[in-house]
């Protein structure tokens, strides 16, 4: 995979940050494409003599941005090989508190970004016979109140790859990850960064027995970009832990 480059929307932070550390080792040229100055700056003072890593600035909901950073990405590493729409924001609030327009702008980050950045690698994907993951999650499929606009856009994330992928099939496989609680506390810019105190009642919630860590995601991205596993497109994985398969009454 040495020669093989991986784009990580939203990847200076959480488990965009850990999927890219994670590439790295193996072998990957890793494009993080971040909208957070103040993280993507630390990161690039953590791993300046690190060659395989670019970090750009990018909003992923502005084509100009996502053009930039494709043309960018190419100069550095000459290819993309893989996407990974990471890059996500929430504006969790009771319904009659919610502006339309941070709505929309949930909605512009989160799944048209997703799509645009998809439209704007296309063509080096199929080149390369390459691989889109879309980051979903399980709050697509249920929800906790005043959650509304982050459901929606990962609702629209799950529908979204499945189209994709047959669109962009056989050139390109497309398929989404729906995770669960997966802790990052720990995984921020340093003036968030502050690690959860999980208790033995958090982690026995999970019939697998624990609160999930980042790698479970990242093993799965892993999974999904090698092109051993050309079989695998237009499907969602959940890795939550068995939490969307447990019934619990109050």
């Amino acid at each position: 995979m040495s020669s093989k480059t991986i784009v990580i929307t939203g990847g200076a932070q959480g488990i965009g940050r850990v999927l890219a550390e994670s590439m790295l080792t193996a072998g990957w040229n890793v494009a993080v494409w971040e909208f957070d100055e103040e993280a993507l700056a630390e990161q690039a003072q953590q791993w300046s003599g690190e060659g395989r890593w670019a970090g750009l600035s990018c909003d992923v909901a502005a084509e100009n941005d996502v053009a930039r950073s494709v043309s960018e990405t190419l100069r550095r590493f000459g290819r993309i090989d893989a996407l990974v729409n990471n890059a996500a924001i929430h504006a969790n609030k009771p319904l009659v508190r919610l502006p339309v327009e941070e709505f929309r702008r949930v909605i512009d980050v989160n799944l048209t970004g997703a799509l645009i950045c998809t439209k704007y690698c296309e063509a080096e994907l199929r080149r390369n016979r390459g691989s889109v993951v879309n980051l979903c999650s399980t709050r697509a499929f249920q929800s906790e109140a005043d959650t509304e606009a982050y459901s929606a856009s990962k609702g629209g994330i799950f529908a979204l790859t499945h189209a994709l992928a047959v669109s962009l099939g056989p050139d390109v496989r497309v398929n989404c990850i729906s995770p669960g609680w997966i802790d990052v506390s720990a995984v921020k810019k340093s003036r968030h960064a502050q690690p959860e105190n999980l208790s033995e009642a958090d982690h026995r919630q999970h019939p697998a027995g624990r609160v999930g860590q980042a790698g479970d995601i990242v093993r799965m991205v892993q999974f999904l970009v090698h092109p051993d596993n050309s079989f695998v497109t237009a499907q969602n994985f959940v890795i939550d832990g068995g939490m969307t398969r447990k019934m619990i009454y109050v």
